[in-house]
């Protein structure tokens, strides 16, 4: 079982930075993949950014430059930094990984979510 723990969600004002972490945990090989998804309310979850063990990365078009996913392999750790904060990105964002356990048997987990919310 692999479980994921997300921190760095709270209050910030419109064109404020946050730094969203997200610790994977448990009976882990290997992740090939993280990634942030967010769900705004009355919306559905979507994906923010993506990012592969090699470093590659995907942003959805409305980060625009602003947002930041990297990961520490070694740590099991991925990171959004955001910038630029707008009101529109207040949701609650939650962390994805996939990849084998130690079983070798594919596992895709989700966080528990953290709120980030962007008011003046």
């Amino acid at each position: 079982q692999v479980q994921l723990v997300e921190s760095g969600g709270g209050l910030v004002q419109p064109g404020g930075s946050l730094r969203l972490s997200c610790v994977a945990s448990g009976s882990i090989f290997s992740i090939a993949g993280m990634a942030w998804f967010r769900q705004a309310p009355g919306k559905k979850r979507e994906v923010v950014a993506t990012i592969t063990s090699g470093g590659s990365t995907f942003y959805a078009n409305f980060v625009e430059d602003r947002f930041t996913i990297s990961r520490d392999n070694a740590k099991n750790t991925v990171y959004l930094q955001m910038n630029s904060l707008k009101l529109e990105d207040t949701a609650v964002y939650y962390c994805n990984a996939a990849g084998s356990d130690l079983s070798r048997q594919p596992f895709a987990s989700w966080g528990q979510g953290t709120q980030v919310t962007v008011s003046s």
